[in-house]
């Protein structure tokens, strides 16, 4: 039987989970969002390949289709928070305040004069104000004229295009990435374009200093501050399914070097005890391994067939007579199948039947990036006709939200959402 079983009652009745995420499908608990916003005002035709949009937003209605989304989840007493006003909380403190701006206003990122003027300037500035900005982004000419001295003419005498002090960062409206909760901790994400680098500064602020997550956690894998070299993982890479087993796709965005630190990280702690890597294609369709494959209930997954078809899978265990602890092994067969195995639970594959070029589209509009708020409960993009239908046809509950603008950087509602706390579900 799929969809909702007695797993999910018995999952319901649950009031007193401890923190963590401890599923791909267990009842979503608390999960945070953010909400389109000004730095989508600062994304045009000439920078939004350079920002990772595939064009620009029409970000009044990208706003409505989010807040829909969001609503949607709260009907389901699932508890969202929205980044912005967890930045505007930390930013009131005055230690987060300068963690934050010691590392974004400095002669480094600003140049000397200009960030003794700017951080002045900021350093007075009501702090949801202030989070805008460090979110959406800053251009010189919006600046009071009298908070500058001398340094700022190189960018303004004779131009007519004014210095982007902070840019902006679109990408957070995709908060799986940043940070990942894997059953007991987080990890805070080293993203693979710089693009996005700036985001995982305000993601450790906020788990540092706000009185939310003042409880014990592990932290798997910091990366501020740090020389991570080859070191790159994004949290849509990132599944922990259950069984103390987690899931980490290694292609465009993530690397060997993340994946065996936070696997090292996780032994260590025994908090997981096999981790599942799948190598997959460089490329942008196939980003993270959320974009191919994700998990709707106990028993259905939701994939793209001729990537998942293709990956190959290695293992990685706890072993202490091996060099730094961990044994990888090679495990031959389909990706479905060695995860199967590895929870001693029967998966079965729901894809497109759109045909070669209907089901390779519905990949690139996120038709597999789906995200479960329960057991055989998902939320998924309205344009994706045939895999909607055959979820539902497996017996998954499909709730739809739309796709034209939120779509636009390549990301569905697993995706825009970044699970904190989510109950088992084996």
């Amino acid at each position: 039987m799929r969809g909702r079983t007695a797993a999910t009652e018995k999952e319901e009745s649950m009031s007193d989970q401890k923190h963590g995420v401890y599923s791909e499908v267990g009842t979503l608990r608390r999960v945070m969002v953010c909400r389109p916003g000004r730095s989508h005002e600062h994304l045009t035709p000439s920078n939004c390949h350079d920002l990772l949009f595939d064009d620009v937003l029409d970000v009044p209605k990208a706003q409505r289709d989010h807040d829909f989304f969001v609503e949607l989840m709260r009907e389901r007493d699932i508890d969202v928070l929205e980044l912005r006003d967890l930045l505007a909380d930390v930013l009131d403190i005055p230690e987060a305040r300068a963690f934050i701006l010691d590392r974004r206003v400095n002669h480094a990122t600003m140049g000397v004069g200009v960030a003794e003027d700017l951080r002045d300037w900021m350093d007075e500035m009501p702090s949801a104000e202030l989070g805008e900005l460090l979110i959406g982004g800053l251009v010189s000419d919006e600046v009071p004229k009298d908070v500058f001295g001398s340094c700022i003419s190189p960018y303004h005498v004779n131009s007519d295009d004014p210095e982007m002090l902070i840019a902006p960062l679109p990408n957070t409206l995709f908060t799986r990435d940043n940070s990942a909760w894997i059953y007991d901790g987080v990890e805070l994400s080293r993203m693979f374009w710089g693009a996005r680098r700036r985001e995982v500064l305000l993601l450790t602020a906020i788990y540092r200093y706000h009185p939310m997550f003042k409880y014990d956690y592990n932290v798997w894998l910091d990366t501020v501050d740090k020389d991570m070299g080859h070191t790159f993982i994004e949290g849509g890479d990132i599944m922990p399914i259950g069984k103390g087993i987690v899931l980490v796709g290694m292609g465009e965005r993530s690397t060997f070097q993340a994946v065996s630190q936070i696997a090292k990280s996780l032994f260590d702690a025994g908090s997981a005890e096999r981790i599942i890597a799948a190598r997959m294609p460089k490329e942008r369709a196939a980003m993270h391994l959320d974009t191919v494959f994700t998990v709707c209930s106990e028993d259905v997954v939701n994939v793209y067939e001729p990537v998942v078809r293709a990956m190959d899978t290695f293992s990685l265990r706890p072993d202490e007579t091996e060099r730094g602890g961990i044994k990888v092994t090679y495990d031959e067969g389909y990706f479905v199948d060695v995860v199967s195995k590895a929870l001693d639970v029967k998966l079965t594959p729901v894809m497109s039947t759109a045909g070669r070029y209907g089901a390779e589209c519905e990949q690139w509009n996120d038709g597999n990036n789906v995200v479960a708020l329960s057991p055989g409960v998902v939320v998924a993009y309205d344009r994706n006709y045939s895999i909607n239908a055959n979820l539902r046809a497996a017996g998954i509950e499909v709730l739809e939200i739309p796709s034209s603008e939120l779509g636009r950087g390549r990301g569905g509602g697993h995706c825009m959402t970044c699970p904190i706390d989510r109950d088992p579900v084996y």
